[in-house]
This record gives structure tokens, C-alpha cells and sequence, in this order.
């Protein structure tokens, strides 16, 4: 009898290559198809596919049999599984149909199995320390983000950042005396302002709104030095809504400020200062449903960081900068970043460096949506910082309205809702 060895790599074969390696004896109606294949073959398949099985049900045995507090969590499952990106995905399909590599770059880097291997295993990535360290040091996951389009001086020290304040701060049993607050800038707009040559009418199309409402800057509160401190039932970011609304409306595009204090209402309801954003999604919700005509939602924020980080000089004035923030835990995520992103540009543009660029926040020390997910127009911006000052806010709103208002102009042109 003729018989021919099959490779222990024969386990990798489509059907056909396989049906190539066998020997066909004869075909007859009694006996059918007969082959011959080499007994050592079938036992080493046997043989691995019984350890594989065994293997399979000693680790779901041991991890359900071991104390909770050592079982994996179902996050860090999650956070392995997000380590596997498309082009990975693509490498490990294209190990058996090779049809897959075709949709990667021509110039793509070969897949390291190990390094995947060992993400997998570990969730730490060997290109980025801070998922060792976040592991760590206390506190240090705040930092879990990612720049996806960097500013000017923009990296993974100086992103981003807010703390919760104290709770004497969060309930306002302690509040700050106010300072300097007779050199804060009318947040209105000249009545000089031209008229602009198109308006939205009475339709407001751009809802600003502050989840943390209350956060300050510490020129205006007396003897107040540290960033955690800085917040405020009066003087905060809300001015800052008052000055933006002001320069968009004088663009023509009709914007409403909601001033609701979520602080209060976390305190009314003994939250901490975690639900903010669970709070103020019913308050977004809410004029969502009330005013179909809202397009553009934003919600504006004061960063954590000294001046130095949050400040740049244009034209020879200082200006505070801004931050886009956009949570990575939606399916309107993509539509977001393209929003922010595009305002990001023009910045470059017409006030270069003012603009820290966009970072992606999610995880389990975050919130992960900040509401984006209730429009595919949502932002969260950062002004400036604890140490800026109303004068370097208003100019910031002053240069973000102005691109702004470019931007919604052209996109209502090319949707038909403005003629020449």
C-alpha cells in the first residue's frame, strides 16, 4: 500500500491542500472514498487537541475556583480586548487568509507577536510606561489619555487634568472672599458691533452649559493658592458663557447659556463630585427635547494646571488657551473628533499655538462620554487654566467664536440654508 506522511503543519491547510496530501486507493459503490493517512499523524492531532481541551478547562476551572478578590475584573478584560486594534486584527486573520493583508499599507510594520502577547497578559504596553505606572502610583490614571491631534507643546505631562476639590469646597461651608472682580471685562459685546449679514433668526442653534459650574481661577478668590481650592459660587467659568454667547450672537448664530448649578444639585442630593456629569446629562437632555433647533452643544471647563502650561502670548497679547476633550466611550465618538479637530485647524491657522489640541478621554477613572453621546455636535472645552485671568479668557472666546462662526457659516452654505 502507497502512503504518504502528512506534516504536523498540515494542521494550518485549508481542506483542499489537505485533500492534496492524501492518497485516493479507489472509489466504488460499496466501499465509497478510501484514503490512508499515517497513524503517528492522527495521534500527535489527537494528542494536542486533548491537551488543548485540557488546557482550556484547568484555567476556567482555576480562575472560577479562586478567592474574588483575585479574579480578573471584567474591565481589565475589556481593556485587554481594546488593545487589539484593526491593523492586529487584520495581521492575525491574514495568518490563514492571506486575501486580509491586502487591506493593509504597503509599508505597514509585520506583526510582533510577543509584544502582543505580553499586552495582552499584562495590559502593559511596552510603548507606553504610564500603563505600568498608572498600576502604581496613586492617582497617576488621571493621566490615562490620549493626544489624538497634538497642540503646540502638547504631551502626555501636561494634558488635560481635573481633581475633584475638597469637600468644604464641594458644599461651599468655607467660600473664598473675592478679589480684583472691578477689573473683570464687560462679558457684552459692544453695541457698536456691525450688524452681521446673516442671522439665525430666533432660532438658537448653540447651547453652552457647565457640568462643573462652580470651577474658578485663583486671581479673583483672596488667599487662595492652591488649584484645588479654586471654585467659586460666582466668579467661575459661567462668564465665560456670558462672553461666548455674546461674540457668537454678534456672528448672527443664535446661542443660549443654561447656568443651572449642578453643584447644587450633587449637594441636594449628597452625590459626589463624580455624577456631576450624570446631573448635568438631564439638564442637556431636557433642552434637547424643549428646543429641537439646538445644533451645537457645549460644555466649558477651566483645567487644573499652572499659567505657564495654560498661556500664550499672539500678537503681543496673552491669551488662555483651550483644550478639546472627547470622551471615547460612544458611537458618536468618530463625529465628535472630526468636530473638534476641524476647530482645532483653523485655530493653527488664524491663532497658532492657542489650541492644546484634541485628547481622547475614557476608562475607568473617567467618565468616558462627558454626554457626547447625545449629539454628534458635542464638545467639551477647557479654558485656560486656574491662574488665567477673565481678560485672557475673553480673548480665547473671542478667537473660538471667530472660527466658530466660520465654520457653521460654511457648513450652512454647503447644506443650502444660506444663499450668496
Amino acid at each position: 500500500m502507497k502512503e504518504k506522511v502528512l506534516p504536523f503543519s498540515a494542521w494550518s491547510y485549508d481542506l483542499l491542500d489537505l485533500l492534496k496530501e492524501v492518497d485516493v486507493l479507489k472509489l466504488t459503490r460499496g466501499t465509497g472514498l478510501i484514503v490512508s493517512i499515517q497513524g503517528t499523524s492522527l495521534l500527535k492531532i489527537a494528542l494536542g487537541l486533548m491537551l488543548f481541551l485540557v488546557t482550556v478547562f484547568s484555567l476556567s476551572g482555576l480562575l472560577t475556583s479562586i478567592r474574588p478578590e483575585y479574579r480578573p475584573a471584567s474591565v481589565s478584560v475589556n481593556h485587554a480586548a481594546n488593545q487589539i486594534n484593526g491593523k492586529w486584527l487584520y495581521r492575525l486573520i491574514g495568518m490563514e487568509n492571506h486575501s486580509f493583508l491586502a487591506a493593509l499599507p504597503e509599508k505597514e510594520d509585520s506583526l510582533k507577536l510577543t509584544n502582543l502577547v505580553f499586552r495582552l497578559s499584562t495590559n502593559i504596553s511596552l510603548d507606553d510606561p504610564r500603563s505600568l505606572l498608572g498600576r502604581e502610583l496613586p492617582g497617576f490614571s488621571l493621566f490615562d489619555g490620549k493626544i489624538l491631534v497634538a497642540g503646540e507643546g502638547t504631551n502626555y505631562t501636561n494634558m488635560p487634568m481635573e481633581s475633584a476639590p475638597p469637600i468644604e469646597v464641594l458644599k461651599a461651608e468655607r467660600e473664598a472672599a473675592l478679589q480684583n472682580t472691578e477689573n473683570i471685562p464687560d462679558g457684552e459685546k459692544g453695541t457698536d458691533t456691525p450688524a452681521p449679514p446673516t442671522t439665525t433668526g430666533d432660532r438658537k442653534v448653540v447651547y453652552l452649559y457647565f457640568t462643573h459650574n462652580r470651577e474658578s481661577y485663583l486671581p479673583y478668590l483672596k488667599g487662595v493658592t492652591d488649584p484645588d481650592k479654586a471654585y467659586h459660587t460666582q466668579v467661575n467659568v459661567t462668564k465665560i458663557g456670558d462672553r461666548l454667547k455674546s461674540t457668537l450672537e454678534s456672528k448672527g448664530i443664535g446661542t443660549t447659556v443654561d447656568k443651572t448649578d449642578i453643584t447644587n444639585k450633587l449637594n441636594e442630593k449628597n452625590l459626589g463630585f463624580g455624577r456631576s456629569y450624570q446631573e448635568s446629562r438631564s439638564v442637556v437632555a431636557a433642552a434637547m427635547n424643549q428646543d429641537k433647533n439646538l445644533t451645537y452643544f457645549i460644555d466649558i471647563h477651566r483645567d487644573g494646571y499652572r499659567k505657564d502650561k495654560t498661556t500664550i502670548s499672539l500678537n503681543g497679547q496673552p491669551y488662555a488657551k483651550l483644550a478639546f476633550v472627547i470622551g471615547g466611550e460612544h458611537a458618536n465618538y468618530e463625529k465628535n473628533l472630526r468636530l473638534a479637530t476641524e476647530l482645532h485647524k483653523r485655530l493653527e491657522e488664524k491663532y497658532k499655538g492657542l489650541s492644546r489640541g484634541v485628547i481622547e478621554k475614557r476608562g475607568v477613572d473617567t467618565n468616558g462620554k462627558f454626554n457626547q453621546d447625545l449629539s454628534q455636535n458635542a464638545l467639551l472645552i477647557e479654558f485656560g487654566g486656574v491662574d488665567n485671568t477673565f481678560e485672557e479668557l475673553y480673548r480665547s472666546a473671542d478667537a473660538l467664536s471667530d472660527v466658530f462662526s466660520e465654520m457653521y457659516w460654511q457648513v450652512e452654505k454647503v447644506n443650502g440654508q444660506v444663499s450668496d
